[in-house]
């Protein structure tokens, strides 16, 4: 999904709920912006922000990120934009897909909340039994 006139990539990443679009432009050094703020400010543990750059790490390479993320909860949209990082990255130089999928950050989590079903309290929660 290229610009048109070449200058940002984008790609969309998801886990459970959350859904990140990111853009990835050409810069000297990485930085990256979640929803108009700066990721430092956004993401309140290290332990996220470390999440994010992982695949450009990984890589070795410097993109200013500008990502676009809502639902789920923050560790869920952290995970999203690694995602959607990689899926860019992947589409700007597809000869480092083989590292990416190694680290497995091309992989969408299909892991999910599981519906709660009728007669039941929740998923699987039997309502509590009585003798008497």
């Amino acid at each position: 999904m290229n610009a048109k006139n070449n200058e940002y990539t984008e790609a969309v990443g998801r886990r459970k709920e959350a859904t990140a679009r990111v853009r990835l432009s050409n810069a000297k050094s990485t930085s990256v912006t979640v929803n108009g703020k700066d990721a430092d400010k956004y993401f309140p543990l290290a332990d996220m922000i470390s999440t994010i750059h992982a695949p450009l790490k990984t890589l070795g390479v410097a993109y200013a990120v500008s990502a676009k993320v809502q639902g789920g909860g923050l560790k869920a949209q952290a995970t999203a934009m690694r995602h959607a990082i990689s899926r860019a990255l992947v589409e700007i130089t597809p000869d480092t897909r083989k590292e990416l999928k190694l680290r497995g950050y091309l992989k969408r989590d299909p892991r999910a909340k599981e519906r709660k079903k009728f007669g039941l309290k929740g998923a699987r929660r039997s309502p509590q039994w009585s003798k008497r």
